[in-house]
């Protein structure tokens, strides 16, 4: 038995595609069939490494009662958040506004006209806890609609008009109070555990961005401090690199246990831009986040890329015991008898203490994550590290959703290219490039696609996060390699979404007007960030590295203005406004004659890492563009024109319409990064 998920572009889609629920995916003819049927629309929206959503589908969408129920009465459909991210936006500002939360499986049910009348997450398959089957709410709705209608659908206008006022940008102040902003932010800053807000507590890698870009000892110390709890924490991923979506508990011991790409890619940036901001005497703290970035790159190389080059969207929390019954994070975790047999009595007992692997356990069922205490010998750490790697190996591993999306391969190529420059890795420079030329195959006919599926480009048209993310990586690598060709594709890319995504008030909205298939009823446009920033944040920071590798004034006044939209969350909000926040920030030190510059660092022969290009990313004000290339190097407006290298590696920065001397030494290079104008 299939439905009409079969062939869908979806990993997660897929999964469904052999229910007895009769599931369309998000279509016109889907909407077409329940205007003809004259039935509601049960609309299901999750993504593939959702522990609940595989519950709710287990429980519910594989029974033949509850499939024929569902059948009888409504049109079915399935959406993968990922995939449609636009109609997960507006579905869930609905869910929010009835139910006063959110979270997947997310389940909403909607006029044939795309309108929602109710709205939940996941209903168990018999009522517990207070809720209700979802039996009894399919069976209740089912009665609504065909016996009071016009209380259905006075309540669906109401929720449309609600909801239709809830997208939009905050009113802000022409200038921030930046020292209330911090004090706010510090206030959210939990100083026993790190990280900010209670329990779950998520990963905030934009605001910790943010909080290193002027160096600020208080800023970099809370930065820091929440970098390395969660680096030590069970929320990272000790045996295979890269971390989990977020703690279920406030001092990181136990995650959700999926591990996302954005996670992952946005997380590298934020542990190499703080390796940056330590101190060299702080060689202990520094050798910690130098090996979370190498072990990020790692799972990202290992576990998530794909055949084409790009990276695959996530792996799912849940995986088989030996026995073949599914558990969320078995493959993670670990016992002292589990130690014993991988490692030996000694090493398991040393290792156990280093882990802080318990006979109680800090999970479930005496088993426990593995947390790294204090100061081991690193050596030693890593031989057991390799065992441990090699025996979990053996163990039955979590799935992949294959998809690429553009977005967030964008964020890995940014920081990919980022790393491999402070940390003088030319490898991570190759992974950059793959995933680049990965992405670039979803541009079709001008227009970006937000993902692909083995190879295959899909119908959801790329949203402003996709457009921004993408140009972002391009840029960055265009300098790193000097390579007009990407510099060329990320003009393409932030003059397309101005024209794609322009709101009225000089902002973006997220999704594009029109797009494929049938529309929610608004469209989608959130200032805030959440685990990834905000599509107009995206689209700030690339329209600013673009404009200054391009020399493009235009692009820059276009970021001032959307980034005038995003002062009131930034204002109100600034721990879910971090790109946004840090924009201002290197706003304010423009505005004390530290304005963004460009450093052109011209090299003697081709070389993709040279000394100076090294550090010019390491020691560069946050906003500087750094472009590295042989003496004519092409396609960078002027910056390489009548310059050259001087006997060896030179550097030319410039701050605005000034230059200054060119610097044939690191320490000249550093004093003309960092000199005002």
């Amino acid at each position: 038995m299939s439905n009409r998920l079969v062939g869908a572009s979806s990993p997660y889609l897929q999964q469904h595609a052999h229910n007895p629920i009769d599931w369309w995916p998000w279509t016109p003819e889907a909407f077409d069939e329940a205007r003809r049927r004259d039935v509601p629309i049960l609309l299901s929206v999750g993504y593939a490494a959702c522990h609940w959503c595989h519950v709710m589908a287990h429980e519910s969408f594989e029974d033949a009662e509850v499939a024929a129920l569902v059948n009888e009465h409504f049109v079915a459909i399935k959406v993968d958040r990922e995939e449609r991210p636009d109609v997960d936006a507006v579905y869930m500002k609905a869910t929010q506004a009835l139910t006063g939360q959110g979270g997947w499986p997310m389940t909403v049910f909607l006029t044939p006209d795309a309108r929602p009348f109710f709205a939940g997450t996941y209903y168990p398959p018999r009522p517990a806890g207070g809720m209700p089957s979802f039996t009894q709410v399919v069976t209740a709705l089912a009665d609504a609609w065909a016996n009071r209608r016009d209380e259905v659908l006075t309540s669906a206008d109401a929720i449309v008009g609600h909801v239709a006022q809830e997208f939009g940008a905050l009113p802000g102040p022409e200038r921030l109070d930046i020292p209330a902003v911090l004090e706010r932010v510090s206030s959210d800053f939990d100083p026993v555990h790190g990280g900010f807000g209670r329990a779950p507590k998520f990963p905030a890698p934009g605001l910790i961005d943010a909080l290193l870009v002027t160096g600020e000892p208080a800023s970099v110390d809370i930065a820091q401090r929440t970098l390395e709890a969660m680096v030590r924490g069970g929320i990272h991923d000790q045996v295979g690199g890269g971390f989990h979506r977020y703690s279920v508990d406030a001092g990181w011991v136990v995650p959700h246990f999926e591990k996302m790409l954005y996670d992952n890619a946005l997380l590298l940036g934020s542990y190499t831009r703080a390796w940056c901001r330590t101190a060299d005497h702080d060689r202990g703290l520094r050798l910690i986040f130098e090996r979370a970035v190498r072990g990020i790159v790692g799972f990202l190389a290992d576990d998530l890329q794909l055949d084409g080059g790009g990276f695959a969207a996530s792996l799912d929390a849940d995986s088989c015991d030996i026995r073949g019954m599914v558990h969320e994070g078995i493959y993670y975790v670990w016992s002292p008898e589990l130690l014993a047999d991988a490692l030996g009595e000694t090493d398991a007992d040393w290792a156990g203490d280093v882990f802080h692997v318990t006979a109680t356990g800090t999970f479930e069922h005496g088993l426990s994550t593995l947390q790294l205490r204090g100061t081991p010998d690193w050596d030693r750490l890593d031989a057991v590290l390799d065992r441990l790697r090699a025996v979990r190996a053996e163990r039955f591993a979590p799935g992949r959703d294959d998809k690429l999306v553009a977005a967030w391969n964008g964020f890995a190529i940014d920081s990919l290219v980022s790393a491999a420059l402070v940390f003088g890795e030319p490898g991570w420079l190759s992974l950059a490039e793959r995933a680049a030329a990965a992405s670039w195959t979803q541009v079709v006919g001008g227009e970006l696609r937000r993902t692909s599926l083995d190879g295959v480009v899909g119908d959801a048209a790329g949203m402003a996060e996709d457009y921004g993310a993408l140009a972002l990586g391009y840029a960055r690598l265009a300098g790193a390699l000097g390579a007009s060709v990407w510099l060329e594709r990320a003009v393409l890319l932030v003059e397309a979404a101005s024209q794609r995504f322009g709101a009225e008030d000089g902002g973006f909205y997220d999704a594009p007007a029109g797009g494929t298939g049938p529309q929610p009823f608004a469209r989608a446009r959130d200032t805030s960030d959440n685990p990834t920033p905000s599509g107009t944040a995206c689209l700030v920071a690339a329209l600013r590295l673009t404009g200054l590798l391009a020399d493009r004034p235009d692009l820059a006044a276009r970021a001032d203005a959307a980034a005038a939209t995003l002062r009131g969350v930034v204002e109100v909000a600034p721990r879910f406004a971090g790109w946004a926040f840090a924009d201002v920030l290197i706003g304010d030190q423009a505005g004390k004659r530290l304005a963004p510059a460009v450093a052109v660092i011209v090299t003697t022969e081709p070389t993709r890492l040279s000394e100076f290009t090294r550090a010019a990313a390491r020691m560069a004000p946050a906003g500087t563009a750094v472009v590295a290339g042989v003496a004519g190097t092409p396609g960078f407006a002027h910056h390489f024109d009548d310059r050259d290298a001087r006997g060896g590696d030179t550097a030319y920065v410039c701050r605005g319409t000034v230059c200054f001397a060119p610097a044939t030494t690191v320490k000249d290079l550093r004093d003309a990064l960092w000199r005002r104008v």
